[in-house]
């Protein structure tokens, strides 16, 4: 666990240093993300922090080398095949913040560096279901390459999706890498893998990288991780879902009791990476319902709507923090425990919390609008009910024939001559009263 903590504060700290030269270089560059309409910053602000991210997940994985430990955790090429293939997303997602490239071309180079990642030893090798007897799915090269591939394209999407507000992608990825990992070394501890795995280990890494950028990038953010970090970050938590669910055949061990920790490998990914995953999902749905490109940009995704609620963008940031831990974090709890009664009525809970943290601007809103339309209706209600605008409706009210004609007989709509003499100025002084 040292070992992990020192890999962690290396990517963290070398992250956090390297953040401003990076923004330095990206207005130099001229990589710039100007205010959309679909947008939420209002001036323009520099993007490619995910280089930056990359050289610290870089260094700590370069440091880890030299650990005791940690050094078994390059037996295989799995830590390898992460490093070349996020130096090749994130090659890809600098080009797209600096050229603002298409969305086929995107995806093709998302499908090519998860294939170059497959390549070189991240498969989903098992699956294990622990429903209806299936017990556990083998996958050859057939199938194993391109679920993963399919996978990793999903998650990097799921991530580049909730890239909208200041802070949130990185810290909803820092959450899933830190939940990621209590699982994987929970595996290695309970001996179904090494405690110095290549899962622990990348996310880690991820989790340090992604804490060292947030205080450049939460509100009000200096510098945007753009889609060099996004696809970065979804491609290394999908590597660690493969690696760290895929890669053992639960058959192989003695006792059934001993498969606890894996009797949720499919909730487990899932819940870690429920919030892009939703909003992923929900944004194809609505824009293949309105006869658009699932990749053609809008603003109702999770964190619009919960601006549209009456959340602060603060406040908006932080409710889907506590979404991703609440759910990241209880289902690596019921993936351990097994699912205790005290855990699920904690659960239970903080999920009633997390409704009424969501739902409560929602609420003070239409108390307010109520309590705004009452007290507009009590005016009224007053003004109506006050002796001048009695006074107002007796003299504008018709009075019978004496309203055909004015005074004298003089014919309607002739204004009266003013009263002479000394009644003048009591008249006068009548009017201004009753004004």
């Amino acid at each position: 666990m040292r070992e992990y903590a020192v890999v962690l504060l290396v990517a963290g700290l070398v992250t956090f240093l390297a953040t401003p030269v990076v923004r330095v270089a990206a207005v130099r560059l001229r990589m710039m993300a100007a205010p959309r309409e679909r947008d939420v910053h209002v001036i323009p602000t520099p993007r490619g922090g995910g280089v930056a991210m990359y050289l610290g997940v870089a260094a700590a994985v370069l440091v880890a080398t030299r650990l005791p430990a940690l050094q078994r955790t390059f037996e295989d090429s799995q830590t390898a095949a992460v490093l070349v293939a996020g130096g090749l997303i994130c090659l890809l997602g600098v080009l797209d913040d600096k050229f603002g490239l298409d969305a086929l071309t995107k995806l093709t180079g998302q499908i090519a560096a998860a294939g170059v990642m497959v390549l070189l030893g991240v498969q989903l090798a098992f699956l294990f279901l622990p429903v209806a007897d299936i017990g556990t799915l083998s996958f050859g090269p057939d199938v194993g390459v391109p679920l993963t591939i399919l996978l990793t394209v999903l998650v990097v999407n799921a991530l580049n999706f909730i890239d909208g507000l200041d802070g949130l992608a990185a810290g909803v990825s820092a959450i899933a890498a830190l939940a990621f990992f209590a699982y994987s070394y929970n595996l290695g501890r309970v001996g179904y893998d090494e405690v110095a795995s290549a899962p622990a280990l990348m996310t880690a890494v991820l989790a340090g990288a992604c804490l060292g950028f947030l205080p450049h990038n939460f509100s009000p953010a200096r510098i945007f991780m753009g889609d060099s970090g996004s696809m970065l970050v979804g491609l290394m938590l999908s590597a660690a879902a493969v690696s760290a669910t895929g890669r053992v055949d639960a058959q192989t061990f003695d006792s059934a009791a001993s498969l606890l920790p894996l009797t949720l490998p499919l909730l487990v990914p899932v819940a870690v990476l429920f919030i892009p995953f939703i909003d992923l999902v929900l944004a194809v749905v609505r824009r293949t319902r309105r006869g658009q490109s699932p990749f053609s940009p809008d603003k109702m995704h999770l964190h619009h709507r919960l601006l549209a609620i009456g959340h602060s963008h603060r406040r908006a940031v932080l409710t889907m923090y506590f979404w991703a831990a609440l759910l990241s974090f209880g289902a690596v709890a019921l993936s351990i425990s097994g699912g205790t009664a005290e855990l699920l009525v904690l659960i239970g809970v903080l999920l009633a919390v997390g409704v009424v943290v969501v739902l409560s601007p929602h609420a003070r809103r239409a108390a307010r609008e109520a309590r705004a339309a009452d007290i507009a209706a009590q005016r009224r209600r007053s003004r109506a009910a006050h002796p001048t605008a009695r006074a107002t409706r007796s003299r504008t009210r018709p009075a019978g024939p004496a309203a055909a004609t004015g005074p004298a007989g003089t014919p309607a709509g002739t204004p009266a001559p003013p009263p002479a003499g000394p009644a003048a100025p009591r008249a006068a002084g009548a009017g201004q009263g009753l004004r």
